[in-house]
């Protein structure tokens, strides 16, 4: 059993994640979603996803945690399958609040340029 450096176990869950959104859930709620980043705790005992979507609108929001986690087990057991680690972290996945920030931000430049 290899031993795995965080980092590189987090880029993997990263890719992989991203895979099985776009691959094998089959969920419409989770149409756009964004793995952003993902950080696993020192004994790789919980893995959490951050992700981002497209719409600000808090139903949108409130909808896509719904169906994330709704496929949190599968995506679960399909990432089990697909790391060679001994046991797969538990999953949590959480808003990237950074991404919207950044937007806004975007946003509140592009107002400023078109107000020149």
């Amino acid at each position: 059993m290899a031993q795995y450096r965080v980092g590189r176990l987090e880029q993997e869950i990263q890719r992989e994640v991203t895979d099985i959104l776009l691959k094998r859930v089959r969920d419409p709620r989770v149409e756009g979603v964004t793995v952003t980043g993902v950080e696993v705790t020192g004994d790789l005992q919980q893995a959490t996803i951050y992700y981002s979507i497209l719409s600000d609108k808090a139903s949108s929001v409130e909808k896509t945690q719904q169906g994330l986690k709704k496929a949190t087990g599968l995506i679960r057991s399909e990432l089990g399958s697909r790391l060679s680690i001994y046991k797969t972290p538990e999953l949590v996945f959480e808003q990237d609040q950074s991404v919207r920030y950044g937007s806004r931000i975007d946003k509140l430049l592009n107002d400023l340029h078109h107000q020149e």
